[in-house]
C-alpha cells in the first residue's frame, strides 16, 4: 500500500539511525517501527485469575441493588438540600 506520511523531526532521525545502523531501506525501517509500536500497544493476555468458591452468602443480597439505589437517592437529596 502506498501512502504519504509526515514525520516529526525526531521520528525521522530515529528512522535514519535505524537505516544506517542496521542497513535497512526507509521502507524496511518504517515497517519495523510501525510493527513494533502496534505490537507494544496490544493488550497482553494474562493468565486467568484464580476463582474460589466462597460458599453461601452470609446476608441476603437479593435486594442489594434496590438498597444501593435508595442510598444513592438519599445522598443526592442531601446534596441538593445543601446546594451542592
Amino acid at each position: 500500500m502506498r501512502t504519504t506520511v509526515t514525520l516529526d523531526p525526531d521520528v525521522e532521525a530515529l528512522l535514519k539511525r535505524a537505516m544506517r545502523d542496521r542497513g535497512l531501506s526507509f521502507k524496511e525501517a518504517l515497517n519495523e517501527a510501525v510493527r513494533a509500536g502496534a505490537a507494544a500497544r496490544r493488550p497482553r493476555r494474562s493468565s486467568p485469575l484464580p476463582t474460589h468458591d466462597m460458599g453461601e452468602p452470609l446476608v441476603d443480597v437479593t435486594k442489594a441493588l434496590r438498597l444501593a439505589g435508595e442510598l444513592e437517592d438519599t445522598e443526592r437529596a442531601a446534596r441538593l438540600a445543601r446546594g451542592v
